[in-house]
């Protein structure tokens, strides 16, 4: 068994600094593990007392019986190094640092952190400034959360790996509190030695866990974590989570409790997107959605029946989930034609949808007929059901008759609990039934379903592109033309282009493009030419020259410099204009695609993917972008445009990834804005460029 295994199971705990005083930190833990039932050894270490509820106190750690499988540590900062230090040596397997005080104080803290990450040598830590873990499948409380102070908790398939120690007690409770069962709960904070990965790898071998949850703070090590999720997809175990930090104060927050860079928000969404990670939008969200995962039933469309016995709360379901773009449509023939055979007489209205059967709370017989139908009828693909007042004077009755359909169909089946009973709602929960209090609730659930079931590993690129010679491409900020020239080497086609210093060379090279040109400042300092009046588009040839000096004169006066160098470009027309950029943070590597244009920021149509560690997008990848933009339909043919030449744009993502991925860190940033996308067949043309390289 390894160390981390061991950290869940272990056969004996030291708690260093014990306290027999249990409404403080330190007496916490020897106080929970005697309480939930822990049956290995407990080795309390306080020099100043003999024994701390009725076991045995050893002066030090030198005293020992023997070196513990795992240690929690209730010391400070400085005194927690010299204990880590000796249990290493001891030969303990895993040690849990409660002590803040490292990373997340500044330098001086990062120095402690460094000197215990040394201290450990080959004994895996977790925290510091962690509350500790949760083993729920096995009794086993490793943990100064004061949610353990509840007498009873049910264990169940969700496993918890949190970044923050008070999420953890509070999804504990919370959870306990709905009937909703967890298996393992860890806080991994400051992450000195494991890490969000180590434990995501863990709960996929987990037989006990079926469904991953993740609070996230930040992502220290991305390509770890993007393996181990894959790991996670891949093996039919869903991961959850809930990423905070989505305005900049939640990220400051973030960052000041771990000492941890965060990345972009966006590049979060691009990231979970990519290794199959469902992302939580609310913290109700991230209890809901893991609880109708952990049921195993999969969602295999987007039909769904609402089956009620009050009206209003029925329209509330159906809304929901017309807003969240599912379906509720009218049952069919044969369908209806049983719903009817169930009716005694004529209070019940069971050819529509939802389906009303006004006292089956009442009629336990009419209430199991009606589930039976809707999960037998091929109309439907989940079913909701509606559970009312009346079922508050016999909660029993409505969740066994619920509970008793279960077995004869694998479709999702939720309960929506309209009136406030949380009692209600935990028996529900408790017998295998998801059941929210919110409708909102209910449809975030199954768009989570039917995001697993939609789910496809990426797909492995063949063999990598060669590479391509950029020794004699200058560093710093690359004007248009250099830029230009960077991505055609990569496979990027720009407009046909002169440079040109007069506008007597102006005017010879307007003639030769084209009756009308672009013409341009050619500086790379300036990235938005436009904003100075260094853009002029649709420019007669024999003007050109004269343009060309009012540019001058109108450059100069708003930007205070005269320019010399100038870009006269065709005139490109018949194509949509995209945006394609490079974003580069701590989480790595993102492609941006998008409207484009000078409405880029205004309109703020983009999608986001990080380029893999393999080294460029698949062209699947590239197509879905396209796909994902509100202005998809410009580029599919809208009201009769053109169809768009969709594969060339994939083909340009591609290189765009692919030259991202060679120049690394060299690539400072990258855009092209606008690049047309001609019609079918005619390809694309990069008709501006930004690059700025490191030296």
């Amino acid at each position: 068994m390894n160390a981390i295994a061991r950290l869940f199971k272990p056969r004996s705990v030291a708690v260093i600094g014990a306290s027999g005083d249990p409404s403080k930190t330190a007496g916490r833990p020897i106080a929970y593990l005697r309480k939930h039932g822990f049956s290995g050894e407990i080795y309390p270490v306080n020099p100043r007392v003999e024994s701390i509820d009725g076991l045995k106190c050893y002066p030090d750690i030198a005293s020992l019986p023997a070196a513990p499988d795992v240690a929690m540590i209730c010391l400070g900062a400085e005194r927690a190094i010299a204990a880590v230090r000796e249990l290493s040596q001891r030969g303990t397997l895993a040690a849990i640092v409660l002590a803040s005080g490292y990373g997340e104080t500044g330098e001086e803290g990062m120095r402690r952190q460094q000197e215990l990450i040394e201290a450990a040598g080959s004994m895996r830590i977790l925290g510091p400034n962690t509350i500790g873990l949760v083993n729920l499948t096995d009794d086993i409380p490793l943990s100064a959360s004061g949610a353990l102070e509840m007498e009873k908790f049910p264990a169940g398939a969700i496993g918890l790996v949190s970044q923050s120690g008070g999420i953890l007690g509070a999804l504990l409770s919370r959870a306990a509190a709905r009937g909703i069962g967890m298996s393992k709960l860890v806080s991994t904070s400051n992450e000195v030695d494991l890490e969000l990965a180590d434990f995501i790898d863990y709960l996929v071998d987990d037989e006990a866990t079926r469904v991953i949850a993740l609070y996230v703070e930040t992502v220290r090590n991305p390509e770890k974590f993007r393996a181990a999720c894959l790991r996670a997809a891949n093996a039919g175990k869903p991961v959850v989570a809930f990423k905070i930090g989505r305005s900049e104060a939640g990220a400051r927050a973030a960052v000041s409790h771990t000492g941890a860079l965060a990345g972009a928000d966006r590049m979060y969404d691009a990231l979970f997107k990519q290794v199959g990670v469902i992302r939580a939008q609310t913290f109700a969200d991230f209890i809901d959605i893991p609880a109708a995962l952990a049921s195993g039933r999969i969602l295999k469309g987007n039909r769904v029946a609402v089956l009620t016995s009050t009206g209003g709360a029925g329209t509330l379901i159906s809304d929901a989930m017309g807003v969240s773009g599912f379906e509720t449509p009218a049952p069919d023939a044969e369908t209806a034609e049983r719903l009817r055979a169930l009716q005694t007489g004529d209070e019940a209205a069971l050819d529509r949808n939802p389906i009303d059967v006004t006292l089956a709370g009442l009629k336990p017989d009419l209430l199991r007929g009606a589930i039976n139908t809707l999960l037998a009828s091929p109309s439907y693909d989940a079913l909701v059901i509606i559970v009312g007042s009346s079922a508050l004077a016999m909660p029993e009755l409505m969740v066994g008759a619920i509970k008793d359909c279960l077995p004869n169909s694998d479709k999702p089946v939720f309960a929506y609990v309209s009136p406030h009973a949380p009692n209600l709602a935990a028996l529900l929960n408790e017998r295998g039934v998801p059941a929210y209090v919110a409708p909102e609730s209910c449809a975030a659930a199954l768009d989570a379903m039917l995001q697993v079931a939609s789910w496809q590993s990426p797909a492995v690129n063949g063999t990598k592109a060669a590479t391509v010679s950029v020794s004699d491409v200058p560093g710093g900020s690359l004007d248009e033309a250099q830029a230009k020239d960077l991505f055609a080497r990569f496979g990027l086609p720009g407009v046909r282009e002169t440079i040109v210093t007069t506008p007597e060379e102006a005017i010879i090279a307007a003639k030769s493009l084209g009756e009308r040109v672009v013409i341009k400042i050619l500086s790379g300092e300036i990235t938005h030419k436009s904003d100075i009046g260094g853009v002029a588009v649709g420019v007669p040839a024999a003007e050109a020259g004269a343009r060309l000096t009012a540019m001058i004169a109108e450059v100069k006066a708003k930007a205070g410099f005269t320019p010399t160098r100038f870009l006269v470009q065709e005139m490109v027309s018949g194509g949509t204009e995209v945006i394609l950029g490079v974003h580069r943070d701590s989480l790595g590597t993102g492609i941006l695609l998008g409207m484009g244009g000078v409405q880029a920021e205004l309109f703020k149509d983009t999608t986001l993917r990080l380029v893999p560690s393999c080294g460029e997008l698949s062209r699947d990848d590239a197509l879905s972008m396209a796909r994902e933009l509100k202005t998809w339909p410009l580029l599919d043919g809208f009201r009769g445009r053109p169809k768009a030449d969709v594969g060339a744009l994939a083909s340009a993502i591609v290189a765009f990834s692919r030259m991202a991925s060679q120049l690394g860190d060299k690539l400072v940033e990258a855009e092209i804005n606008p690049i047309f996308v001609l019609p079918e067949g005619q390809g694309v043309r990069a008709a501006d460029g930004v690059a700025i390289l490191g030296e």
